[in-house]
């Protein structure tokens, strides 16, 4: 095992003098509507283009009257049992998820922590997460068979082989009515970037950057704004 170890280790640094990285994460094809957690499942509708996979949108609210927004802590919403170790790294998941859309969102709206008129409110709960399988993410991302095992997996599946992943949800209410004003629930998986193949939750937090700014991007878009910026995978 150690000297497989090893010869993968090599195969990388090889490797990486001629494979490019690829994108930190991507969406996957889709995600159980159970995992809905805030909302009801049923007001859910799919996505579009540069869209979460599932969405809701009230259209009796005019986005563009809120100019501030309130951030609660991201939850965890996970179905079933952690042990300590998972608990943790949920918990970093989470706390890194706060602090992405706490800068991204700052950059448009005033960050506040009571509640005011033109207040939004928005509340993630992160639903599942997985890690990257190290090893064997190395080997279908640089070893010719490997590579392509994964892109039959891709195929079949819509996620590489040996990449991690994370599902989350978001709403967004009146800070002050409690008035349901948009809602989104996604999955992303994770890329194969040569640089990062041995930071098991690199997948997740990738995902978490990714909404972050997609939320920014989302709000821009839905107030008719200018200069949305769109994120990258």
């Amino acid at each position: 095992m150690k000297n497989l170890k090893y010869a993968v280790m090599l195969a990388v640094a090889g490797m990486a003098l001629v494979l490019g990285g690829c994108a930190g994460s991507y969406q996957a094809r889709n995600v159980d509507l159970k995992e809905s957690v805030l909302v009801n499942p049923d007001i859910l509708v799919k996505g579009g283009d540069d869209q979460a996979l599932y969405r809701y949108v009230n259209p009796a609210v005019d986005i563009k009257s809120y100019t501030k927004i309130m951030i609660a802590p991201v939850q965890i919403r996970k179905d079933g049992e952690l042990d300590k170790d998972e608990l943790e790294n949920y918990q970093k998941l989470a706390n890194n998820g706060f602090v992405l859309l706490n800068q991204e969102l700052a950059k448009d709206y005033q960050i506040v922590t009571v509640a005011e008129p033109g207040t939004m409110r928005l509340q993630v709960a992160i639903t599942d997460a997985d890690t990257s399988k190290p090893v064997r993410n190395t080997l279908s991302t640089v070893m010719p068979i490997g590579m392509a095992l994964s892109v039959v997996k891709v195929g079949a599946t819509g996620k590489q082989s040996g990449v991690g992943e994370i599902s989350a949800e978001f709403k967004f209410t009146d800070a002050m009515t409690g008035q349901l004003i948009a809602a989104a629930l996604d999955r992303r998986v994770g890329g194969k970037s040569l640089s990062t193949l041995w930071s098991t939750w690199n997948d997740a937090n990738q995902g978490l950057k990714y909404w972050a700014q997609q939320t920014r991007f989302a709000l821009c878009q839905e107030r008719k704004g200018t200069g949305c910026v769109k994120p990258e995978n």
